[in-house]
């Protein structure tokens, strides 16, 4: 009998408590810590054994990136049908690092950017501060209740116009986790082409499609004479951000244009352990991912229920994707901060709306990623901080 990958309902906070990353270090103990996109699921068995067979044989010099460009290949070709080309591969430390050398590769400096806000708010200052190039917002439309969409018809206008010359797509969408279709894929390639816009497509969350949902890699619809990137990295699926392994597929002129101008310090930027890590997540972790993926499945229906009960009025639609939840309490809440007072009053963190730009007043995002017990708890924080009666 195959056993499972892991039980995702075994969470146990106290020894989560222990673990020095982020997610757990940086509130105090009583803070319920539901905010950042960090897993609590204990880290894949393929993944764990490689890296301590790495630490047994002393394997910890500089990194070669040996084998990522070949495991992601076949990965992508299995999960998505998408035959990747492993010398159109540049491995670098993370897609942050990724989205800024593209833009710097393909664009000038005070060139305009496309974002489709509410979107990851790191995005704002690697295009101004990390780029030196300037955001032109087309936000997304819709709301958390109905669900969101790309606004083609606004990033048509954008496009169009002479000074925008990237568009930085976050597919699956984060914070709403809307999944593009391959036919509003395939007309911004279409529109990319027309008016000469670089095409920077953040797909880190693409292995988190969640059932109902198909991820289509945006490469798969693009010209290849057209400059374009995708970004990927096993460090969302798997849970790896702190060990560095990103991966940049391009399309020709694309490529051509980031090994001229990409410095050598980033391209040896990416750690050695996440590049053992990610070969061993592409080849080896799919039994896991399939247990996460089930896990978030379950508690994005159970989040529905729970708002309904806790905080009616809540504008929720379960993502299609990621292990993230976008909820619109302006109907409930006072301010555009609830996430202030949720943390002041139910000791529980979550992503605060304003940064994710244009639309998140009033919004938090909530991480999916834990046990039921711990979700069931920590809307009941929420709940609490809303409402401290």
């Amino acid at each position: 009998m195959t056993q499972p990958a892991f039980d995702p309902q075994a969470v146990d906070l106290a020894a989560l408590r222990g673990r020095l990353s982020a997610k757990y270090q940086l509130y105090p103990p009583d803070v319920l810590p539901a905010w950042v996109a960090e897993m609590d699921f204990p880290l894949a068995a393929p993944i764990a054994a490689a890296l301590h067979a790495a630490i047994d044989r002393s394997d910890t010099g500089y990194p070669s990136g040996a084998g990522v460009a070949d495991a992601l290949a076949a990965f992508a070709g299995r999960a998505w049908g998408w035959e990747i080309v492993p010398t159109r591969v540049l491995v670098l430390a993370d897609v942050l690092t990724g989205v800024a050398q593209s833009l710097r590769s393909l664009t000038e400096p005070g060139d305009a950017v496309v974002l489709t806000p509410p979107v990851y708010p790191p995005f704002f200052a690697t295009v101004e501060k990390a780029s030196g190039r300037r955001v032109v917002d087309v936000p997304m439309t819709g709301d958390a209740q109905e669900g969101y969409a790309l606004d083609l018809d606004g990033l048509a206008a954008a496009f169009a116009r002479p000074d925008v010359t990237a568009f930085v797509l976050c597919s699956p969408h984060n914070p709403t986790g809307t999944v593009p279709t391959p036919t509003e894929l395939a007309t911004i390639a279409e529109l990319a082409a027309e008016h000469g816009v670089a095409v920077v497509a953040d797909e880190i969350h693409a292995p988190l499609a969640l059932p109902g949902a198909t991820h289509t890699p945006y490469l798969s619809v693009a010209s290849d004479d057209v400059p374009a990137v995708s970004l990927v990295s096993a460090s969302k699926a798997w849970n790896l951000p702190g060990l560095k392994c990103a991966q940049v597929v391009a399309t020709a002129p694309a490529l051509r244009r980031l090994r001229e101008r990409v410095p050598q310090e980033v391209l040896h930027g990416a750690g050695h352990l996440g590049a053992i890590a990610a070969v061993a997540a592409y080849r080896d972790g799919g039994d896991w991912l399939r247990a996460v993926v089930a896990a978030v499945d379950v508690n994005r229906r159970l989040l529905a229920d729970l708002l309904a009960e806790h905080i009616p009025g809540t504008g929720y639609r379960p993502p299609e994707a990621t292990y993230l939840a976008w909820l619109d309490l302006r109907a409930v809440a006072d301010g555009d901060d609830p996430a202030r007072v949720m943390l002041e009053r139910g000791r529980v963190a979550v992503s605060g709306g304003l940064p994710f730009g244009a639309g998140g007043a009033g919004h938090v995002r909530l991480n999916l990623a834990t046990s039921s017990a711990v979700l069931v708890e920590a809307v009941t924080r929420m709940a609490r901080g809303l409402d401290p009666r």
